[in-house]
């Protein structure tokens, strides 16, 4: 039976602050903190490393960038590489999403309205439909896009040929995407989790950029609240200033951040209310698990594929969260972070 979630924590659900999924909020940040070049970049040491080696080899031979597939959870900054290297290589960047290309004549728009050198962003790449995807076969391949004019035995198929461009894709969920899609990325990247000290780094300098005054102490406290995750850091660091202009006098320290998290409801760690409802349902409901991702979403009132691609993913990253064949259990380390008592009966 469904269980949805008490009024009280239904705005949480809906205002998830350290969701590292691109909420509105987010696209002025973004054009206003997003590097221009590797040296701004912060982090993904050695992701950058290889693509300036790709780049600076592809310079040399005067050849179009190969295509590359940058994976990992949202918000490690796999857009903002497309960015860089649009900028790096001097070209000119187009972007859209799999969603977006509904039929192969999106695809064709997008396609014959490139340059020589340009590159195509292609976010949630994923998400393409088999027609969209089979379609930019050809087009990665040969630079060519094939198009069937008229139906049935008097079809006929006409053959453009298109500017040599680069395809970069994003994606949180490689394992969606076919053998025959990752096979034709020259260069696959994989996005990991930032440090502490890098999210540390990466919320001083965008406090320099947006004029925040923030100490050293109170930088830390949002960089360990903020899930490895540079999205979620630059998200709280806006809510955390809010806070400290209101009662703070405009600069945060480690106390105001401190008082701002509380607020929020945010723990040490960077759990949210809903996460610890996650941990509690699991042990108050079912004793500690394993209980069915099914049984789960529908205990706490939420989607499965929001359990499992926003909320689980942190929760067994700290260890709090296990997948057994048999359903999602609450590890000791769980029990121990609720001050709750792991009983092994």
């Amino acid at each position: 039976m469904n269980n949805p979630l008490p009024p009280e924590e239904e705005n949480s659900a809906i205002d998830f602050v350290t969701m590292p999924a691109k909420k509105k909020e987010d696209r002025l940040l973004d054009s206003t903190l997003r590097p221009r070049t590797f040296e701004d970049y912060i982090g993904q040491k050695k992701v950058k490393e290889s693509l300036s080696i790709i780049m600076e080899a592809t310079k040399l031979r005067s050849e179009p960038l190969e295509h590359l597939l940058f994976y990992g959870p949202a918000g490690l900054g796999k857009t903002t590489l497309a960015h860089i290297i649009t900028y790096e290589m001097r070209s000119k960047l187009k972007i859209t999403s799999g969603p977006a290309l509904e039929r192969t004549g999106d695809l064709a728009s997008l396609l014959t309205n490139l340059e020589d050198g340009d590159i195509l962003f292609i976010d949630e790449i994923h998400r393409l439909n088999r027609t969209i995807e089979e379609a930019l076969y050809p087009a990665m391949e040969d630079f060519r896009f094939d198009i069937v004019v008229g139906k049935g035995p008097s079809a006929q198929v006409l053959e453009l040929n298109l500017p040599r461009f680069t395809l970069i894709g994003a994606t949180t969920r490689i394992g969606l995407l076919t053998n025959p899609m990752r096979s034709r990325f020259g260069g696959l990247f994989r996005l990991d989790l930032y440090s502490t000290d890098e999210i540390e780094e990466i919320i001083k300098r965008s406090a320099s950029l947006l004029k925040i005054p923030v100490e050293s102490a109170g930088a830390n406290v949002i960089a360990r609240c903020s899930r490895h995750n540079p999205r979620v850091a630059n998200r709280l660091l806006k809510r955390v200033r809010d806070f400290a202009e209101v009662r703070g006098g405009g600069i945060i320290t480690e106390k105001i951040a401190n008082q701002a998290l509380k607020i929020l409801e945010i723990d040490d760690i960077g759990l949210e209310k809903l996460d610890r409802r996650i941990l509690k349902v699991i042990i108050e409901k079912f004793n500690g698990g394993p209980v069915g991702i099914q049984t789960l979403a529908a205990a706490v009132g939420d989607e499965e594929d929001t359990l499992v691609d926003v909320y689980e993913p942190y929760l067994m990253e700290l260890g709090f969260l296990a997948r057994t064949p048999r359903g999602r259990i609450v590890t000791p380390a769980g029990y121990r972070h609720l001050g709750m008592v792991c009983d092994p009966s």
